[in-house]
């Protein structure tokens, strides 16, 4: 009984965990859209540019074309993706539609071609990469995309993509063309920002490593880097002699010494690294280095 209501409050924990900070990447992302945004004409792509377009165009306030238009891709969701999931993204589209609304009044904090769309773009991207990071979202476009490419030669990323850049293209006939391309620099910005919020600045790397000095390399990575490694045995496809490859796990500060260790102790092994997103369980803390 003990081990099942730690489970309930962790459950509790986590629940409240996510609702703080999907309110806060949806609040950002309010933000950026009434002070930065919105009041000098640059627009985001997906179901809030159009939402921006059609607020422009019929003086209607702008959270309510986010709630409406984004609803039925919620409702969608729902059925086809998960309860948790559409959930999570009809909390945050709530929160976004009543910061614009509270936020529509207050003055814009730059009126620069130039500011805005950078600033505007960095607080965007910030704001819905907490929200995809907690489990949610905050646009109808990527569930679209999600339900669309089973069906379609496209995957979920060139669907997004091509949906955006036509309703980037279409806000130089609401705007003017300067506008447009101003948009396309904030949608660019806030996508990288995207990026660098849901996967962090720390992100780890993994290394492959064929050497026939393994067992000495693999006690430098540990004793110079404080890396745990693994020893994997492999078998040379033209040769069909037995190899030992090394594999760990390490940050992206930590690559340049790696390769150095490696070039040192064998100039001729074989060094693959690839990027990673998430990494859980195992011993991937850093051991400390005496």
């Amino acid at each position: 009984m003990a081990k099942k209501t730690q489970h309930i409050r962790l459950s509790k924990l986590e629940v409240l965990r996510r609702i703080v900070f999907i309110t806060l990447g949806a609040a950002l992302v309010s933000v950026a859209l009434e002070i930065f945004l919105v009041p000098n004409e640059v627009i985001d792509g997906g179901i809030t540019g159009i939402s921006i377009m059609l607020a422009h165009l019929t003086d209607l306030p702008l959270g309510i074309f986010l709630f409406l238009l984004n609803l039925p891709f919620l409702i969608i969701g729902y059925k086809q993706i998960g309860k948790t999931f559409a959930l999570s993204t009809l909390y945050g589209v709530i929160v976004m539609s009543i910061g614009t609304q509270l936020l529509h009044h207050v003055d814009a904090l730059t009126e620069s071609t130039f500011l805005a769309p950078v600033i505007g773009g960095v607080i965007l991207g910030i704001g819905i990469g907490i929200v995809i990071r907690f489990g949610g979202s905050l646009d109808g476009t990527e569930i679209m995309a999600i339900l669309f490419s089973k069906n379609l030669p496209f995957s979920v990323g060139e669907f997004v993509m091509f949906i955006n850049l036509f309703i980037l293209g279409s806000a130089g006939f609401v705007y003017g063309w300067d506008s447009a391309m101003y948009s396309l620099i904030a949608y660019y910005i806030a996508f990288k920002m995207i990026d660098v919020t849901v996967e962090g600045f720390d992100e780890s790397k993994s290394v492959w490593i064929i050497s026939d000095e393994a067992q000495e390399v693999g006690e430098a990575i540990m004793s110079r880097l404080g890396r745990g490694v693994t020893f994997l045995h492999g078998e040379g496809g033209f040769t069909g002699g037995s190899k030992k490859v090394i594999f760990c796990v390490i940050t992206r500060l930590e690559e340049a010494k790696l390769k150095s260790i490696v070039h040192e102790l064998d100039p001729v092994a074989f060094l693959a690294v690839g990027n990673i997103h998430d990494v859980k369980g195992g011993r991937f803390k850093k051991r400390d280095i005496h």
